[in-house]
């Protein structure tokens, strides 16, 4: 069994984040996403989410292209999840080209492009006008 990983906040659900998760799986047959924790994302992000944690696991799992749900509550946890998960590749949106590079060690790394012209920022840009 070919085991995927990605990482995401995932908030304000949306096509492009489908498309992401869609083309992940397709790179395997099991497809994990580290979704990032309220904390997480406040404390080393500065972002604050529409949805709480538990709400975008929910709506992730609900996903037919996702497997497994599971915290990501820090950037240095990815070398550990790959090795714990057993993990054959790491996918990432292609924004992030590059800074993953250092788990090429312990898998493949691809990064994928981006679904045009969709982006939570966007949405939420949008809706404040």
């Amino acid at each position: 069994m070919k085991k995927v990983i990605t990482y995401g906040t995932f908030d304000l659900l949306h096509y492009g984040h489908i498309n992401l998760l869609r083309r992940a799986k397709e790179l395997g047959d099991y497809l994990i996403v580290a979704l990032s924790t309220d904390e997480f994302n406040w404390n080393e992000k500065q972002k604050k989410c529409y949805f709480t944690y538990e709400e975008r696991k929910k709506l992730l799992e609900a996903i037919r292209y996702v497997d497994l749900v599971i915290p990501e509550e820090g950037w240095e946890q990815k070398r550990s999840d790959v090795k714990e998960f057993k993990v054959d590749t790491f996918v990432m949106g292609d924004d992030w080209e590059g800074k993953f590079d250092f788990l090429k060690d312990l898998c493949e790394v691809v990064y994928l492009p981006r679904t045009p012209d969709i982006s939570t920022t966007q949405i939420k840009n949008d809706l404040g006008k």
